[in-house]
């Protein structure tokens, strides 16, 4: 019986939201019979939620089994000795037909003290983006409690926050405790923290399924948010370079890069002591690693153990993949790192 590990290739999460599109189907997905397909989570451990494996011998088990039996092969020993058979974040793809609520996600302190295991920082690649389409990310101007409060109870709380209207490629990286959302017209990846705390703080009078307004989190919120400014423009400057590796984000959660190629590429992981996840944004790839070749397509995800020492990237026509790994530097040093940083990502969010 084979027993070697090789990249793994998910299946596919739907999730049917109030405010989820049809945009998946243009991509291949099936997601019948569900009405709408909001999120599509390509790799997750959340409870209730885990990936399962779509390729090879291992079909059929869940990511957290398979963290289980091979634990530092496949995720890599620090990222195991820390998280377990917990994997550490959550790729997805979100389809907004309509508005999503304006939120805000704690940071790993205040969601350990409300009895959750960590925060919620995140980032946004743009996929397509309509005309018109609107980011919100964080406050014009330095804001204050009150201002804030007054702002919300007369139903201006729009006036305050900084909006843009994105394009496709666009990067926002969005840290625990900024208030943000994403318009209707967006179609974004997402990857972040592995926690599905959201502090919902305005939601247009919105009603589910059964005519109720959708519950607001108003006071969880309010020690949630960072008051502060998003100066300038709130998404990333970055330089795309056509078959080369770009960094989009990087901060102790996670780093990624952007992998823009239409020629087979080439790299070396001896130095990457962590796994490396793949999640396909554009065209038709293929990732070969530990003599094993898996195919992708838009919104697929395979993930290379971190015992590989090389990978290899193929394509049909030009393709673009996000590469995310975790940087584990300092690790041994602070073993609690993560609870108090400041983000370092390429073109910073000025």
């Amino acid at each position: 019986m084979q027993s070697a590990l090789y990249p793994l290739k998910f299946l596919p999460l739907f999730k049917n939201v109030i405010w989820g599109g049809n945009r998946l189907k243009d991509y291949g997905f099936n997601y019948e019979p569900l009405p709408n397909c909001g999120e599509l989570w390509a790799l997750s451990s959340v409870e209730g939620r885990e990936s399962v494996v779509a390729n090879g011998f291992l079909a059929d088990n869940t990511l957290n089994e398979v963290i289980e039996i091979y634990m530092g092969d496949l995720v890599g020993e620090k990222v195991y000795n820390r998280f377990g058979t917990q994997f550490p974040l959550l790729l997805k793809l979100i389809d907004a037909a309509q508005d999503l609520s304006i939120q805000v996600h704690p940071d790993d302190q205040l969601a350990q003290q409300r009895g959750m295991p960590c925060g919620k920082t995140e980032m946004w690649y743009v996929l397509e983006s309509d005309p018109g389409a609107c980011i919100i990310s964080g406050f014009r101007h330095d804001t204050t409690l009150e201002q804030y409060r007054e702002a919300l109870a007369s139903g201006h709380l729009e006036e305050l926050l900084y909006a843009e209207h994105p394009e496709p490629g666009d990067v926002y990286f969005i840290p625990a405790g900024r208030v943000h959302a994403l318009g209707k017209g967006l179609l974004v990846a997402e990857i972040q923290q592995t926690s599905d705390c959201t502090y919902r703080i305005y939601d247009y009078n919105r009603r589910d399924a059964d005519g109720n307004l959708r519950r607001l989190h108003t006071e969880e919120a309010m020690d949630a948010i960072d008051f502060s400014s998003t100066p300038g423009h709130a998404h990333t400057h970055y330089h795309a370079q056509r078959n080369q590796t770009v960094s989009l984000a990087h901060c102790p959660y996670f780093s990624t890069r952007l992998v823009d190629f239409d020629t087979p590429l080439r790299k070396n992981l001896e130095d990457v002591d962590t796994f490396v996840a793949y999640l396909c944004v554009e065209g038709i790839a293929a990732v070969k690693a530990l003599d094993t070749v898996v195919p992708m397509h838009t919104g697929e995800c395979v993930l290379v153990p971190a015992v590989a020492d090389h990978v290899e990237l193929f394509c049909e026509g030009p393709a673009k993949l996000l590469e995310v790994t975790i940087d584990t530097t300092g690790w041994e040093d602070d073993p609690n790192c993560g609870n108090d940083w400041v983000a370092q990502f390429v073109g910073m969010t000025a």
